[in-house]
C-alpha cells in the first residue's frame, strides 16, 4: 500500500481558478492593498523609532504589532501577486511549508502581542505608581522576545510534524498554504494523530492568552468605574487596543467558520473570508492607533505640515 503513495514535491493552488477572468483588476486591487498596508505600517513604525518621546512600553509594543503585520502580509501578498500574473498557480513543497509557518506564527504572534499590550494597560491604569518599575524597557524587551519566540517555536513544531506526513494529493483548493490544509492531504488519518495533539495544545495555549486579556480588562474596568481620570486614560489608550482585539477576534472566527463550513459556500466567498485576516487587521490597526493616540497623530500631522511649508 505504501508503494502507491506519491511523494509530493509541488502543490497546485486552485483558489484563483474561479476568478482568472478578472485577474488584471484583482492584481491591481491586490497590489494597491499591499502597498497601502506597507505604507501605513511603515509610517507608524518609523515614527515610533525616530521619536524619542515614543520610546515607551505602549509605543514599543505598537511598533512590534505593526512589524508583525508587515511580516504576515509579506508571507502572502508577493506570492498571490505572482499567481495573478501566472497561468499556473504552483508552489514548491518547501515553499508551502514556509508559507504555512509564516501564516501560523503571524496569527499566534498577533495574539501574543495583544496579551502583552493588555498587561501594559492593566499596569498603567491599575498600578500607575509602579508602572515604570514594572514595565521597564528591559522587561518589555524580555516580554517581547518571549512572546515572539513562543509562536515561532509552536509554529516550528507544527511544521515539523506536518513535514513527516505522506501526502496523497498535490492539490490545495485555497489561495495559500496553511498547516491544516496540508494535514488534510495526508494519506492515512492515523498518521495525523500527532498533528491533532499539537494543534489542540496550540489552541489551549492561546485560549489562556485570551483568558489573560479578559482578566486584565476586568480589573481595568473595575478601576475605571470610580475614576474620571482613569476613564479618560481608558478611552485614550485602551479603546484602540480593544478595537484591534475585536478586529482580530472577528476575522479569526470568520476564518474558523470558513474552515469548518466553507465547503458549502461559493469559492469566491471562501477566498474573501480566508484572506480578510491579511487585509483588515494590517490596515485597521495602524489607522486606529494613528488617529486615536494623540502623540502619534500630532507627530504625523506635524511632519506633513512641515513638508507642505517646505514645498
Amino acid at each position: 500500500m505504501m508503494q502507491n503513495v506519491s511523494h509530493v514535491r509541488l502543490f497546485f493552488l486552485s483558489g484563483l481558478n474561479e476568478t482568472m477572468d478578472y485577474r488584471v483588476v484583482l492584481f491591481s486591487l491586490t497590489l494597491l492593498c499591499y502597498c497601502f498596508i506597507v505604507l501605513v505600517n511603515v509610517i507608524l513604525v518609523v515614527t515610533i523609532i525616530f521619536d524619542k518621546n515614543m520610546h515607551e512600553p505602549m509605543y514599543i509594543l505598537l511598533c512590534t504589532f505593526c512589524m508583525n503585520g508587515l511580516y504576515g502580509t509579506t508571507g502572502f501578498y508577493p506570492k498571490i501577486l505572482w499567481d495573478l500574473l501566472s497561468p499556473v498557480h504552483v508552489i514548491s513543497y518547501s515553499g508551502c511549508l514556509v508559507q504555512a509557518f509564516v501564516m501560523l506564527s503571524f496569527i499566534c504572534s498577533d495574539l501574543s502581542i495583544l496579551s502583552v499590550m493588555s498587561y501594559d494597560r492593566y499596569v498603567a491604569i491599575c498600578r500607575p505608581l509602579e508602572y515604570h518599575s514594572i514595565m521597564s524597557k528591559q522587561r518589555v524587551l524580555l516580554l517581547l522576545v518571549f512572546f515572539w519566540l513562543t509562536p515561532f517555536c509552536i509554529s516550528s513544531i507544527n511544521s515539523i510534524v506536518t513535514s513527516r506526513l505522506e501526502l496523497c494529493s498535490p492539490y490545495i483548493d485555497k489561495l495559500f498554504c496553511m498547516n491544516w490544509v496540508i494535514v488534510k492531504l495526508a494519506c492515512f488519518p492515523a498518521d495525523t494523530i500527532v498533528n491533532n495533539i499539537v494543534s489542540h495544545i496550540t489552541i489551549i495555549i492561546y485560549f489562556f492568552h485570551g483568558l489573560f486579556i479578559v482578566w486584565s480588562y476586568v480589573y481595568v474596568l473595575k478601576t475605571c468605574v470610580n475614576s474620571l481620570e482613569n476613564r479618560a486614560k481608558f478611552m485614550q489608550t485602551c479603546v484602540p487596543h480593544l478595537a484591534s482585539l475585536l478586529i482580530f477576534l472577528v476575522t479569526v472566527h470568520f476564518d474558523v467558520f470558513n474552515m469548518r463550513f466553507g465547503s458549502k459556500l461559493p469559492p469566491t466567498i471562501q477566498n474573501v473570508i480566508s484572506i480578510e485576516l491579511l487585509i483588515i487587521p494590517p490596515i485597521m490597526n495602524p489607522l486606529v492607533y494613528g488617529f486615536k493616540l494623540t502623540l502619534i497623530r500630532n507627530r504625523i500631522l506635524g511632519d506633513i505640515n512641515v513638508k507642505r511649508q517646505i514645498y
